[in-house]
């Protein structure tokens, strides 16, 4: 089956030098990311047995998103993307460090996660729209599809692996190193960006322009869209009600299930397996016909699994809907960055991936500070189920548009005379 999977689109796209490089650099990182984030997650649990401060330190991490991914995108337009990329990740890693240097001396507590944290999540509202942005500049246009989806299934191998992996040094050898984990990882990835020539590149005109200009005309660009809009629309409100479970795993996992680090590791993997297989199908599609449609079945399977997770007594049960359901969001997800990634004007790229950005990070953060905040009350099953609802209700929604925006977000991407390679 392997065999089969990486004999279309993704070989196809994995053939360009310099996105293979990009690639093998990025999911080292994101390996070590997911590592990191286990980490934290647990390391809240150990300090707080608090739905709520676990919801307070998601909203740390994806929160800054809300202030400087629009200023991120915007200075992905008018810099070097690849400089910006690589300078973030410098930092990110010394973050990581300073982790290390903490619970290795004990001097960590819940208020110096909250601040290392919101710390990563401003750091990542610089890179991701530089990182991500760069996709374009590596591959022919009309394999950015691919790229765009197979860049999303490196993500979610690295979710399935980084997890076990954590899971496996927390129990053995302690928190302290996971986060060494990570700070290592980034070295690879660094090292790749200095190196990297871009051999593909959008055809920029860099106007001066005031900040702020630049910050409307891209919001102004996603509202008026009459595809990128909609499509801007549901991905915000299914991230603020179905995106925020995996934020409020570890409470599930000690709380509900009462299985401690490792059920907290085997339920993040699940979810990394549900997403990895959705990846592949998108990535091996290589096309953005029916990508629509995939959207809206996607998102109403989305609000069914989760309905079905809040619900289930069994653990065995719970690990299958959250991979069912993780298949979906990630599918959903994908599906929505290549469409907007194919049809978005060149010159506005980074803003609008920040717009997207910010929802990815933003929708999460919003969503698990609310629902950590009613599972105090409520319990950790009914935020849950009425998060599933809304997930369904945005689904009834964007049903009855989907045949206008397909219309105008799978239309075959042009190839500009002028885009030629400037590098192997």
């Amino acid at each position: 089956m392997l065999g089969d999977l990486m004999s279309g689109g993704i070989a196809r796209a994995l053939r360009y030098p310099q996105y293979r490089n990009f690639a093998a650099g990025d999911v080292t990182s994101l390996i070590g990311t997911w590592v990191q984030r286990v980490a934290i997650g647990w390391l809240t649990w150990e300090l707080t047995h608090s739905g709520a401060w676990l919801g307070i330190v998601a909203f740390a991490e994806l929160g800054p998103s809300i202030l400087f991914s629009p200023i991120g995108g915007a200075h992905a337009d008018r810099f070097e993307r690849r400089l910006m990329a690589m300078s973030t990740e410098i930092l990110l890693m010394l973050q990581s460090l300073a982790f290390v240097l903490l619970v290795f001396t004990g001097w960590i507590d819940i208020w110096w996660v909250v601040a290392l944290t919101g710390l990563r999540g401003a750091l990542n509202s610089w890179s991701h729209p530089a990182r991500q942005s760069l996709i374009s500049s590596l591959v022919p246009r009309d394999q950015l599809p691919t790229a765009v989806s197979m860049n999303a299934v490196l993500f979610n191998i690295a979710r399935f692996i980084g997890p076990a992996i954590a899971g496996l040094i927390i129990v053995e050898w302690g928190i302290g190193y996971a986060f060494l984990v990570n700070t290592a990882s980034f070295v690879l990835f660094i090292w790749v960006l200095y190196r990297l020539r871009p051999a593909y590149a959008d055809k920029i005109e860099r106007k001066r322009q005031p900040l702020m200009t630049q910050l409307l005309e891209g919001y102004g660009y996603v509202i008026r869209h009459p595809g990128i809009g909609p499509i801007m629309l549901m991905l915000l409100l299914t991230a603020l009600f179905g995106r925020p479970i995996a934020e409020l795993l570890p409470g599930f996992a000690g709380a509900v299930y009462e299985n401690g680090a490792q059920g907290l590791a085997w339920m993040t993997s699940s979810m990394g397996v549900g997403a990895m297989i959705g990846g592949f199908i998108i990535a091996q599609r290589g096309q953005v016909s029916g990508l629509t449609r995939i959207v809206m079945a996607m998102t109403c399977l989305m609000g069914l699994s989760l309905l079905v997770f809040a619900m289930v007594p069994w653990f065995w049960a719970a690990l299958i809907a959250i991979a069912i359901a993780s298949c979906a969001i990630a599918t959903m997800s994908i599906s929505c960055q290549s469409l907007i990634q194919t049809q978005v004007d060149g010159a506005l790229r980074g803003r609008v991936i920040s717009v997207y950005g910010m929802i990815f990070r933003m929708g999460p953060a919003l969503g698990a500070l609310i629902m950590g905040g009613l599972v105090d009350n409520l319990g950790w099953r009914w935020p849950i189920a009425g998060g599933a609802a809304v997930c369904l209700a945005t689904w009834w929604w964007g049903q009855r548009r989907a045949g206008r925006i397909g219309a105008v977000m799978e239309k075959p991407p042009e190839k500009p005379a002028a885009e030629k390679p400037v590098g192997a």
